[in-house]
């Protein structure tokens, strides 16, 4: 079910132990953890900052009731968002608030509290990055860090997706929430595109925002996450971007079509001019239908998106970036349709391979009762006539995943996050 208002932000509240901690002081990008140093307590700023999201979510969800058999005023209200006339009247249920009256929080400090709540658990796992700048023209402006990550919804990883080595212990949303946060604080994307998220408006908005993110959330209209008992609502892609950096041109929520029908799958297009160099550049993020079966299905929610992107980057003339769970390995007709697309785009994650023309093994490894599965799903694609990888944020081993899969005490979700360092090339 929903939280009542007067819980929907106990973000970082709860704690088995306080006081006790796990290495505080933040990670530098590239560099192992630092050595244990003494506990710190709780930090007041925090919990003033924690005490005014729930004023945000207050606002956001204005009454709430319980789910009931699946419903809810507040997910009619989401459902109601899909269509054109219904989003003009709703449109605060698919942009949030604007933050700017509360109190920011210091990266250093949300870290520290993560990891007071992840003390029982092992360290999370060191990724290095893969230095690229050899195809990386030099620049005066810094990188542009994209991060891409399938969060795994909290409704589905307790209720639906059965993940059979894995103990219901780990995917506690308690102490989840904060592996998740600090994988993100650990690599400290400029842009950040988010799958399966069912807790935006009760966590990632209220704390991304007090980093200095600007954020949207697009849910689907029929998530399965109202299937699940006790759900905190329906899932969706989220797109954030640090507000110092880049400043929003314009946004675009598209519910994607397959065969002229609207479909349960959704995407986010946002055009951001980047305030360094006054540069634009167009970010997506998508999430295609899952499972076996469903190929052409997927193919054509491929192609209706390429065709919106088509018009949204005025024929490839913004040079763009698209992050996604495609729910396809590379030998599936949706992955063709955007390498061979117009738009000029290539997948980042092949230049980690040897040739540079192979996706890696797996970007998402996990045992259901149906048994183990290692798949290839995930990318993060670009343009290569306007955009440069610098870097590329390398996989997790098969040691290092260990022998009962994703999710983990260790990992917070099914599947790897992808990191890349962008630059521009120099103007034609």
């Amino acid at each position: 079910m929903y939280q009542s208002p007067r819980r929907l932000c106990s973000a970082l509240l709860q704690r088995d132990a306080p006081g006790l901690c796990r290495p505080p002081g933040p990670r530098p990008r590239l560099r192992s953890p630092p050595p244990a140093t003494a506990p710190r307590p709780a930090s007041p700023r925090l919990l003033a900052a924690a005490s005014a999201a729930r004023g945000v979510a207050r606002c956001c969800f204005r009454t709430v009731y319980s789910m009931g058999n699946g419903t809810s005023r507040l997910y009619s209200a989401l459902a109601k968002t899909l269509n054109s006339s219904a989003a003009s009247q709703h449109p605060e249920y698919l942009v949030a608030p604007d933050p700017e009256h509360l109190e920011p929080i210091d990266p250093k400090e949300l870290l520290e509290e993560c990891r007071a709540v992840l003390h029982t658990r092992p360290p999370r796992f060191q990724r290095d990055f893969v230095d690229l700048r050899a195809d990386c023209p030099s620049s005066h402006h810094p990188p542009i860090r994209v991060m891409q990550w399938n969060i795994l919804a909290q409704a589905l990883g307790e209720g639906k997706d059965n993940f059979v080595q894995c103990p219901i212990e780990a995917l506690k949303w308690e102490e989840r929430k904060c592996l998740i946060l600090e994988e993100i604080l650990a690599y400290q994307p400029d842009i950040l595109c988010l799958q399966e998220v069912d807790h935006y408006f009760d966590t990632f908005h209220p704390l991304l925002s007090r980093l200095g993110y600007q954020g949207t959330f697009f849910p689907k209209p029929w998530s399965p996450c109202l299937d699940v008992e006790h759900n905190n609502g329906p899932d969706g892609c989220a797109l954030f971007f640090l507000q110092n950096r880049f400043k929003l041109v314009n946004s675009a929520n598209i519910r994607l079509t397959a065969m002229t029908l609207k479909t349960n799958q959704v995407a986010i297009a946002q055009t951001l001019e980047c305030k360094e160099s006054s540069r634009q550049l167009c970010i997506a993020v998508t999430h295609l239908k899952a499972r076996t079966g469903w190929e052409r299905f997927r193919s054509a929610q491929g192609c209706d998106l390429l065709q919106n992107l088509q018009n949204i980057t005025q024929g490839a003339k913004i040079p763009l970036i698209v992050c996604g769970d495609f729910n396809a390995e590379p030998t599936e007709e949706v992955y063709k349709h955007f390498a061979s697309s117009s738009l000029n785009l290539n997948s980042a994650y092949k230049l980690l391979s040897a040739d540079g023309q192979s996706e890696p093994p797996y970007t998402t490894w996990k045992i259901r009762t149906s048994g183990e599965c290692r798949h290839t799903l995930d990318y993060i694609w670009y343009s290569k006539h306007a955009l440069s990888v610098c870097s590329a944020l390398d996989l997790l081993t098969e040691e290092q995943i260990g022998p009962n899969r994703l999710p983990s005490f260790n990992y917070p979700s099914d599947h790897l996050s992808l990191v890349c360092d962008f630059s521009f090339n120099e103007e034609p």
